[in-house]
């Protein structure tokens, strides 16, 4: 029987709903085209074979391409496209949120048999990552730099502990490459930020319309909808703004 690992499966159910149209909205808050989305995943995949050595010695430092530079290069593209500089601000201090909630669960968390069967600790802290990473920057790209810098910043952090306790301790970010709580978390919180943000733009009466962006991004039926909707007076004022969701 072959087992087929979560990650790989996660993975290609992400590639699939992006090359068929489907993540087309959320690429779009995150200004992401479909086609820059496939590469980034394929550059994840080809990176994760690639350790970057950083230190030798007794706690060797090493960084993944794929599952700690790429999300990293990534969550750099998303934070100098922000909005606003509150945005920014807001993400990172996400980000040091989700770092201080990964370090205390490592802290309190025993991952020896049994309690290690429970849960791998990858999951574990990817889905802390992503939910505290969604919780804390309320949108998909603050969620998603949350996310991975804060997995980023809880392995700096360990570094950091160990070389001054002079603890033997190899650390590599984003180690798992593409599989790694890294990728994971940035995944998990998006997809709270849709499926939660979403909800809340329903139960509203939709988004607002942001200036300068198309409105059939924000119609059921797309462009046709929006082409039959064209002879409405666009909204103005505050209506233009864009929804905190994005």
């Amino acid at each position: 029987m072959i087992v087929v690992p979560i990650g790989l499966v996660l993975l290609f159910i992400v590639a699939g709903l992006v090359y068929f149209g489907l993540a087309h909205r959320v690429l779009d808050r995150m200004r992401l085209t479909d086609t820059q989305a496939l590469v980034i995943l394929g550059l994840m995949v080809a990176g994760s074979f690639i350790d970057i050595p950083v230190t030798g010695g007794r706690s060797p430092v090493s960084v993944n391409v794929g599952g700690g530079l790429i999300p990293l290069g990534l969550a750099a593209y998303l934070l100098a496209r922000a909005d606003s500089g509150w945005e920014r601000i807001r993400a990172l201090l996400a980000a040091v949120a989700v770092a201080a909630a990964v370090r205390l669960i490592a802290r309190l968390t025993v991952f020896e048999p049994p309690q290690a069967d429970f849960l791998d600790p990858m999951w574990l802290f990817a889905i802390i990552a992503g939910v505290v990473g969604y919780l804390a920057g309320r949108s998909r790209r603050a969620a998603f730099v949350a996310g991975t810098l804060g997995i980023l910043l809880a392995d700096l952090v360990h570094v950091i502990q160990v070389s001054l306790a002079r603890t033997p301790s190899a650390t590599s970010f984003g180690g798992a490459g593409v599989f790694d709580s890294v990728v994971v978390a940035g995944f998990i919180a998006v997809l709270l930020a849709e499926l939660v943000g979403e909800s809340r733009e329903r139960l509203q009466g939709g988004p607002t319309i942001a200036q300068g962006r198309p409105e059939a991004l924000y119609t059921d039926g797309g462009a046709a909808e929006a082409v039959e909707d064209a002879g409405a007076s666009p909204p103005s004022g505050s209506d233009q703004k864009e929804g905190e969701n994005s």
